[in-house]
């Protein structure tokens, strides 16, 4: 195989995921970047968008799962998007990032989850979590000796 990688580079949209309430209710915008490896001597030799990926239909992806996913993790909306980018079937392999600032007291920094793998990686449906079978965790409050 020939292999090409398309980078897409700071893809924006505004969604509402995150596992605080104030992700939920007001938001955030979201950067991603992709690699989609693909065979590309067919498209080098035609020079027709039919023997490629057009990468519209990955954007409008992103878009699509970060303006319309009510996921608390980022983690299951790089999942997601992975997931539908697969159904192409010329995508070989994947690798997306998925950066935020949340909206963290003192914190002015990013969040980033890359998550990157092959069709096989991604060939089963993610699991469903039933409302029934969520867990609540907390984080761990260190004891401080008095």
């Amino acid at each position: 195989m020939t292999e090409t990688k398309i980078h897409l580079t700071g893809v924006r949209a505004y969604g509402y995921v995150g596992l605080l309430p104030e992700e939920q209710v007001l938001g955030q915008w979201f950067t991603v970047d992709a690699q989609l490896t693909l065979d590309w001597f067919a498209a080098a030799t035609s020079d027709d968008i039919a023997d490629t990926y057009d990468y519209r239909t990955a954007i409008a992806a992103i878009h699509h799962h970060i303006q319309t996913g009510k996921y608390k993790l980022i983690e299951r909306l790089a999942g997601a998007i992975a997931a539908e980018l697969f159904t192409e079937p010329r995508l070989t392999h994947l690798q997306i990032k998925i950066v935020k600032q949340p909206p963290i007291p003192d914190f002015q920094g990013a969040v980033a989850v890359e998550l990157e793998g092959d069709r096989t990686t991604f060939a089963a449906p993610l699991p469903q979590v039933s409302p029934t079978a969520k867990k609540k965790s907390k984080p761990s409050t260190p004891t401080v000796p008095a």
